[in-house]
């Protein structure tokens, strides 16, 4: 199936599950996350929309890769790489962050694959918050220690 006719039935949006595609067409589903990842996935929006205004952050990003359409937590994109997108239903680029939530179901081996996939679908950086809310920033060459497109974003997400 392809990303559109995935939004498109009925059945597949009535499921109660994170649905994303394999590099054939076939549904991937996972389990809901945690209301914890929740709250980290809305902090780490809500601080780069104020951190980097000239853009925008989205949830459940949908991007198409290599590996068929997956979805990141968080992503940002700069007006031009959104407006490229021409309001299709999948970034077919990658955003410029993408950001992934470590949740129990996921381990660090599936969080770098998916690092590389956003990363070859043309991610500038890839995040990823640890389960104690510690963040991770990558670039295509390895380990940052801040950010570069935002340094000013913290290295700890804290949710009360």
């Amino acid at each position: 199936m392809t990303w559109q006719e995935i939004l498109e039935d009925p059945d597949v949006a009535r499921l109660e599950y994170r649905v994303e595609s394999d590099r054939w067409g076939n549904l991937v589903m996972s389990p809901p996350p945690s209301s914890w990842h929740g709250d980290v996935q809305s902090e780490i929006t809500t601080l780069l929309g104020r951190l980097l205004p000239h853009g925008r952050s989205t949830t459940e990003c949908p991007i198409q890769t290599s590996e068929g359409v997956r979805a990141c937590d968080v992503a940002w994109a700069s007006r031009a790489r959104r407006n490229s997108t021409n309001r299709k239903p999948v970034f077919t680029v990658a955003p410029e962050i993408c950001v992934e939530i470590q949740s129990p179901s996921n381990s660090l081996p599936q969080i770098m694959e998916r690092k590389d996939w956003f990363f070859a679908t043309g991610a500038i950086e890839f995040w990823y918050c640890d389960p104690y809310g510690g963040m991770h920033f990558y670039d295509a060459d390895g380990p940052l220690e801040q950010s570069v497109l935002c340094p000013v974003f913290p290295a700890t997400i804290t949710v009360d």
